[in-house]
Protein backbone atom coordinates (compact mmCIF):
# COMPACT_ATOMS: atom_id res chain seq x y z
CA UNK A 1 0.00 0.00 0.00
CA UNK A 2 1.59 3.11 -0.95
CA UNK A 3 0.08 6.75 -1.09
CA UNK A 4 0.59 8.78 -3.39
CA UNK A 5 2.50 12.02 -2.74
CA UNK A 6 0.95 14.70 -2.85
CA UNK A 7 1.57 17.68 -5.09
CA UNK A 8 0.87 21.56 -4.05
CA UNK A 9 1.01 24.05 -6.56
CA UNK A 10 0.99 27.54 -4.58
CA UNK A 11 0.58 30.99 -6.27
CA UNK A 12 3.72 33.30 -5.90
CA UNK A 13 4.36 36.71 -7.82
CA UNK A 14 7.25 36.81 -9.72
CA UNK A 15 9.18 39.37 -9.28
CA UNK A 16 11.82 41.04 -6.67
CA UNK A 17 11.01 43.15 -3.72
CA UNK A 18 13.00 46.31 -2.87
CA UNK A 19 15.45 44.40 -0.24
CA UNK A 20 16.39 41.33 -2.60
CA UNK A 21 17.12 43.80 -5.81
CA UNK A 22 19.24 45.16 -3.40
CA UNK A 23 17.83 48.43 -3.88
CA UNK A 24 17.51 48.91 0.07
CA UNK A 25 19.69 47.15 2.77
CA UNK A 26 17.30 48.41 6.20
CA UNK A 27 19.71 45.63 7.92
CA UNK A 28 22.41 48.76 8.13
CA UNK A 29 19.85 51.22 9.49
CA UNK A 30 20.88 52.63 13.19
CA UNK A 31 16.98 52.72 14.18
CA UNK A 32 16.95 54.92 17.48
CA UNK A 33 13.90 54.14 20.08
CA UNK A 34 12.79 57.03 19.18
CA UNK A 35 12.06 56.18 15.69
CA UNK A 36 11.08 52.38 16.61
CA UNK A 37 8.53 54.09 18.90
CA UNK A 38 7.31 56.18 16.63
CA UNK A 39 6.59 53.34 14.09
CA UNK A 40 4.92 51.11 16.21
CA UNK A 41 2.30 54.01 17.18
CA UNK A 42 1.61 53.77 13.43
CA UNK A 43 0.64 50.15 13.59
CA UNK A 44 -1.90 51.31 16.77
CA UNK A 45 0.93 49.95 19.38
CA UNK A 46 1.40 51.49 22.27
CA UNK A 47 5.10 51.20 23.73
CA UNK A 48 6.20 52.53 27.20
CA UNK A 49 9.95 51.84 26.30
CA UNK A 50 11.79 50.04 24.00
CA UNK A 51 13.81 47.16 25.72
CA UNK A 52 15.90 45.87 22.59
CA UNK A 53 15.94 46.17 18.83
CA UNK A 54 17.18 43.21 16.51
CA UNK A 55 17.91 44.28 12.83
CA UNK A 56 17.55 41.16 10.22
CA UNK A 57 17.91 41.61 6.54
CA UNK A 58 13.85 41.67 5.66
CA UNK A 59 12.66 42.50 9.38
CA UNK A 60 12.93 43.71 12.91
CA UNK A 61 12.45 42.04 16.04
CA UNK A 62 11.24 44.93 18.74
CA UNK A 63 11.49 44.02 22.06
CA UNK A 64 9.58 46.87 24.07
CA UNK A 65 7.19 47.20 27.54
CA UNK A 66 3.54 48.72 26.50
CA UNK A 67 1.74 50.69 28.80
CA UNK A 68 0.62 47.94 31.16
CA UNK A 69 4.16 47.28 31.95
CA UNK A 70 4.08 43.76 29.77
CA UNK A 71 7.08 42.84 28.03
CA UNK A 72 6.39 42.48 24.35
CA UNK A 73 8.16 40.98 21.80
CA UNK A 74 7.39 40.81 17.66
CA UNK A 75 8.48 41.26 14.25
CA UNK A 76 7.68 44.36 12.38
CA UNK A 77 8.50 44.79 8.69
CA UNK A 78 11.09 47.08 7.68
CA UNK A 79 7.81 49.21 5.69
CA UNK A 80 5.91 50.57 8.88
CA UNK A 81 9.57 53.33 9.16
CA UNK A 82 9.04 56.69 7.97
CA UNK A 83 12.39 55.96 6.63
CA UNK A 84 11.37 53.34 4.07
CA UNK A 85 9.71 55.67 2.66
CA UNK A 86 12.79 58.31 2.31
CA UNK A 87 14.86 55.72 1.35
CA UNK A 88 12.40 54.46 -1.76
CA UNK A 89 12.27 58.22 -2.48
CA UNK A 90 16.05 58.58 -3.20
CA UNK A 91 16.37 55.77 -4.96
CA UNK A 92 13.77 56.82 -7.13
CA UNK A 93 15.05 60.30 -7.57
CA UNK A 94 18.41 58.99 -8.38
CA UNK A 95 16.96 56.66 -11.30
CA UNK A 96 20.02 57.54 -13.82
CA UNK A 97 18.11 56.01 -16.72
CA UNK A 98 14.39 55.04 -18.02
CA UNK A 99 16.11 51.73 -18.06
CA UNK A 100 16.48 51.57 -14.55
CA UNK A 101 13.50 53.63 -13.77
CA UNK A 102 11.40 50.52 -15.82
CA UNK A 103 13.24 48.30 -13.68
CA UNK A 104 12.23 50.19 -10.55
CA UNK A 105 8.73 50.86 -11.45
CA UNK A 106 7.99 47.03 -11.77
CA UNK A 107 9.56 46.09 -8.62
CA UNK A 108 7.14 48.63 -6.98
CA UNK A 109 4.75 47.15 -8.75
CA UNK A 110 5.76 44.01 -7.02
CA UNK A 111 5.68 45.91 -3.52
CA UNK A 112 2.29 47.15 -3.75
CA UNK A 113 0.76 43.81 -4.48
CA UNK A 114 2.49 41.66 -2.46
CA UNK A 115 3.05 43.85 0.93
CA UNK A 116 0.85 46.41 2.93
CA UNK A 117 1.72 49.81 2.51
CA UNK A 118 0.24 52.41 4.33
CA UNK A 119 -2.32 54.49 1.07
CA UNK A 120 -0.18 57.61 1.97
CA UNK A 121 2.72 55.89 1.27
CA UNK A 122 1.59 54.11 -1.72
CA UNK A 123 0.27 57.20 -2.88
CA UNK A 124 3.31 59.44 -2.58
CA UNK A 125 5.83 57.26 -4.00
CA UNK A 126 3.65 56.54 -7.18
CA UNK A 127 3.55 60.51 -7.55
CA UNK A 128 7.34 60.01 -7.15
CA UNK A 129 7.56 57.34 -9.77
CA UNK A 130 5.57 59.88 -11.99
CA UNK A 131 7.65 62.68 -11.23
CA UNK A 132 10.84 60.82 -12.08
CA UNK A 133 9.83 59.66 -15.39
CA UNK A 134 8.70 63.15 -16.46
CA UNK A 135 12.18 64.15 -15.66
CA UNK A 136 13.76 61.27 -17.87
CA UNK A 137 11.85 61.87 -20.72
CA UNK A 138 12.27 65.50 -20.88
CA UNK A 139 16.18 65.13 -20.55
CA UNK A 140 15.96 62.39 -23.18
CA UNK A 141 14.32 64.40 -25.57
CA UNK A 142 16.36 67.41 -24.24
CA UNK A 143 19.52 65.21 -24.91
CA UNK A 144 18.61 64.22 -28.44
CA UNK A 145 17.81 67.97 -29.29
CA UNK A 146 21.14 69.04 -28.17
CA UNK A 147 22.71 66.28 -30.13
CA UNK A 148 21.28 67.36 -33.42
CA UNK A 149 21.95 70.83 -32.73
CA UNK A 150 18.45 72.31 -32.20
CA UNK A 151 19.10 74.07 -29.22
CA UNK A 152 22.94 75.31 -30.19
Amino acid sequence: MFTKSRKVNRYRRKGQNLITANKIKPENWDISDAEAKEALKVKNINVKEIKKIRKLKHQVCISFWDEKGNICSSFFSYRIFSRWQQEIEETIDTCPNIKEWARLNRIMHYEFAYYDYLSEMEDALNVALENRMCVLKATGKLLESEELGVLS
